[in-house]
């Protein structure tokens, strides 16, 4: 469309420039030739420009040629009555021989576009007969090597039946027409008319398709491919395409203002309209199902997505008391390992001392034994009571307790301290515990009977009071957690487990 008035916008130009009749007439001419299949009102105006020029110039050829042209226009546009009074202007045994041929053609083309405006056919034998002596009076005109007379007779033999032999004669024209030319697009549409009487249904549709595409491509707004194209599409039961070729053959024949087309396109729109209408109804109606049918399935989904929801959420309770309870045994597993741990590590303890005991009271006795044999009273006296004796196994037992207890805690010092007060850490001395750290190694152990710890550690129970005091007051958090903390030493990620 955009090239089509680009090309014409050149060729008016070229008007603004010319000085003389003869070449406002020439350019005018070519203007004609635009326009004639794209605008009738300017085709007509341009040929009434052109009438005018050529009476002022007194050329007699050129007025008929201008008549005979307005005579074409005037049929394309469905002014048949008045293209009728223009052939009878016209004395077609005066004319020269190139304007007979164009007064013959135009005349065929005027009979041609009646049948398919009256589409009646008992005046359709009358107009046939026309086209029939006018293009007999054509061929004699053409010389009979031309194209133009090859693609006559090809009509003259489909018009007559003889479809095989048309077909042959317009195949080998149309293999000669250069692509994306209005002629082009004529005789693949000569082709398609052909192919359908031969029954030749996909060679119809692809010569239709080509005529199509091309009037399209050139912008040719007198054309009737696009509406043979959406009468095939509705009897073929493409609706939707047809449907929408009809309105784009409406919308030419009303750009190019052919009265003639649309009395054509009129007959058939309501047709196809409404069965496109029909199947938009059938569309909708199917539409309405289906939307019901997807809100049942929604809905359906709803619910189960809802119970799945309660059962996940039931799930979730489950898994959340099973991850507690596992979470619990993990405890108990680790408290388990800890007191396995400590009950293996302080029965060995306790059985290597009983050993270490049974031996020193064996030399106790063969020693008592020895002196009482010897008479050495005194020395017995004294043995049995002195003090660093015991003070000392007392020392190695609690030297073995520190050494035992730190194996199963290695950590418990640094956490112990974590407890308290920046200022109040404790810190080993050989390896020892002092009485304090040994007070709250008991407790972790599960000690928390004061009377027993007091024995142990040969200490009253006041005593063991002062000191559990004195340590708490140097916690670094209320003191009535603290021996809970301090339970809790070492029962996550210990290295023994």
């Amino acid at each position: 469309m955009l090239e089509k008035e680009k090309r014409i916008d050149s060729i008016r130009g070229k008007l603004l420039r010319t000085i003389s009749l003869e070449d406002c007439y020439e350019i005018q001419s070519n203007l004609i030739s635009e326009y004639q299949s794209f605008n009738c009102d300017s085709a007509l105006a341009f040929i009434d420009y052109n009438i005018r020029i050529a009476k002022e110039l007194k050329v007699e050829d050129w007025i008929l040629e201008s008549k005979l042209r307005q005579a074409f226009v005037l049929s394309m546009s469905g002014f048949f009555t008045q293209a009728l009074e223009v052939f009878h202007q016209i004395d077609y045994q005066n004319l020269p021989s190139h304007l007979q041929v164009l007064y013959c053609w135009s005349s065929i083309r005027y009979h041609e576009n009646l049948i398919k405006y009256t589409d009646d056919k008992r005046f359709s034998a009358e107009h046939k007969g026309e086209i029939k002596k006018f293009r007999l009076r054509l061929m004699d005109l053409l010389d009979v090597q031309s194209d133009m007379f090859k693609k006559e007779k090809s009509f003259f033999l489909f018009a007559q039946g003889d479809y095989r032999s048309s077909a042959v004669m317009q195949q080998a024209l149309f293999a000669k027409e250069r692509p994306r030319t209005h002629a082009y697009g004529m005789s693949a549409m000569g082709l398609a008319a052909v192919s359908r009487e031969l029954g030749q249904e996909d060679d119809f549709e692809r010569y239709l398709l080509l005529a199509a595409i091309t009037d399209v491509r050139l912008a040719i707004k007198e054309n009737e491919s696009l509406l043979t194209l959406a009468i095939y599409l509705h009897e073929k039961g493409d609706a939707d395409r047809a449907y929408n070729y009809i309105h784009a053959a409406l919308e030419d024949a009303n750009f190019y203002n052919s009265r003639f087309r649309n009395s054509v396109i009129a007959r058939i729109q309501p047709i196809i309209e409404a069965t496109y209408l029909a199947k938009i109804g059938e569309q909708a109606k199917n539409l309405r199902l289906f939307a019901t049918l997807i809100s049942i399935v929604v809905l359906g989904l709803v619910i189960t997505l809802y119970f799945l929801f309660r059962q996940n959420k039931t799930i979730s309770k489950s898994r959340k008391k099973l991850d507690s309870i596992n979470s619990q045994l993990v405890h108990v597993n680790h408290k388990l390992d800890e007191a396995n741990l400590v009950r293996e590590k302080y029965i060995g303890y306790y059985i290597n001392q009983c050993a270490v005991y049974l031996d020193k009271l064996e030399d106790y006795r063969k020693i008592v034994q020895r002196k009482i044999k010897s008479g050495q009273l005194e020395d017995l006296l004294q043995l049995t009571t002195s003090n660093k004796t015991i003070e000392k196994d007392a020392q190695d037992l609690y030297t073995e307790f520190d050494k035992s207890f730190l194996e199963v805690y290695p950590t418990f010092v640094e956490e112990f301290n974590a407890l308290l007060s920046t200022n109040e850490h404790y810190v080993l001395v050989k390896g020892q515990l002092n009485t304090e750290l040994r007070i709250f190694a008991l407790i972790r152990l599960g000690i928390t009977d004061v009377n027993q710890i007091a024995t142990f550690l040969r200490y009253s129970i006041q005593t063991i009071y002062n000191y559990k005091s004195k340590v708490r007051g140097k916690a670094a958090m209320e003191g009535d957690h603290f021996e809970e903390k301090v339970k809790k030493i070492g029962a996550t990620n210990q290295d023994f487990l």
